[in-house]
């Protein structure tokens, strides 16, 4: 029992009765003083002694209540004090606190999706709608140019409404793993090449969390060559898809972004980096990279919101490692920012 607990407390109040009484009783005896006055001296002194503690204990609990009930009516900004108690009430306050904590930052997630998505949404549907208006009224001729300015807000509208379905799938929990053992270099040199083409596709228009810039510089760098992983295809390509995303947004002009691949400590686990030339990422801003919605605060190299991002990429890249058991963090880098994924391979057989 902690010596500050409100149990301890009880019985120090039992105890205090006690004494109070006892001693009472001795003095009454010695000086032949009437035993109704030391009973009624008794009970005023434990009353006294109990309304005290039990002002201590209940005070709070007021307090408690009062912001709770404010929670329960959407105001997530009241806080409760005492959270320095060395009692249950103390744990107790700290608690709600972070509760409080907990509930703010997922109402705010909501205000940002909600803003997020309304204003992701808004720019390809006005341009769309302006294509189709210009063809209908005859202002433009429905030539080949004029459908892929079409097909290319179509196509920022379905990677968002994909992004849309991998939140979802990460807040039901709902996605199950299909790992395989496959080959790392084609495998990644897939990813890479891909992410080329639609850079070059989009570079005329705007994508929806898509990079569009062409003058970065891809790398992949894979060692051993026959390097073989143990993971599910579908989900590590949302990761490095992802990364590379991010990595070339905040890369400055004609840089360059390494994919490097090594073999990890177990049977076919896979330690893999994606490394930019950027700004990097300040330590303090380090544990919040993975959060929904986090653009971080370092400067854009094309200008303040010039990526076009939902603040989702890396929040999904997460938690597709986490699916593996892995892990996903910013390592230490001389220049730049550098991503580390660990994933563990071929599952160990329990004993």
């Amino acid at each position: 029992m902690r010596p500050f607990s409100i149990k301890a407390k009880l019985g120090t109040l039992v105890v205090v009765s006690v004494f109070i009484t006892t001693g009472l009783l001795m003095v009454a005896l010695r000086t032949e003083t009437e035993l109704r006055f030391i009973t009624v001296f008794s009970v005023i002194a434990t009353l006294l002694i109990t309304q005290f503690v039990a002002h201590g204990l209940t005070a709070p609990l007021d307090e408690m209540t009062t912001v709770a009930k404010g929670i329960s009516h959407g105001d997530y900004t009241r806080r409760v004090s005492g959270i320095d108690r060395r009692d249950e009430l103390g744990d107790l306050a700290a608690t709600i606190n972070r509760m409080a904590d907990d509930l703010e930052a997922v109402d705010r997630h909501r205000k940002e999706l909600v803003a997020n998505v309304s204003h992701e949404l808004r720019t390809p549907i006005a341009a769309l709608r302006a294509v189709l208006e210009n063809v209908v009224d005859g202002v433009s001729a429905a030539d080949p140019e004029t459908m892929r300015t079409a097909l290319r807000q179509t196509e920022r509208l379905g990677r968002l409404t994909e992004t849309l379905l991998d939140l979802s799938r990460l807040d039901n929990g709902v996605v199950t793993l299909k790992a395989q053992r496959f080959e790392v270099w084609p495998y990644l040199s897939g990813v890479l090449k891909e992410a080329n083409l639609a850079a070059s596709q989009r570079a005329v228009g705007s994508g929806s969390g898509n990079h569009t810039r062409t003058d970065v510089h891809l790398h992949l760098d894979v060692s051993p060559p026959e390097l073989t992983a143990h993971a599910d295809a579908e989900r590590l390509h949302q990761v490095v898809a992802n990364l590379i995303d991010n990595a070339v947004k905040h890369s400055p002009p004609h840089g360059r972004v390494t994919v490097r691949a090594r073999r990890g400590p177990r049977p076919e686990s896979l330690d893999l980096e994606v490394q930019d030339e950027g700004p990097g990422i300040p330590e303090a801003e380090r544990h919040r990279v993975f959060e929904r919605f986090n653009r971080g605060s370092a400067p854009s190299p094309h200008g303040p919101g010039s990526d076009g991002g939902t603040g989702l990429g890396l929040a999904i890249a997460r938690w597709a490692v986490d699916l593996h058991g892995g892990r996903i963090g910013v390592a230490e880098s001389a220049r730049g920012c550098r991503i580390r994924v660990t994933l563990p391979g071929i599952p160990q057989a329990r004993d």
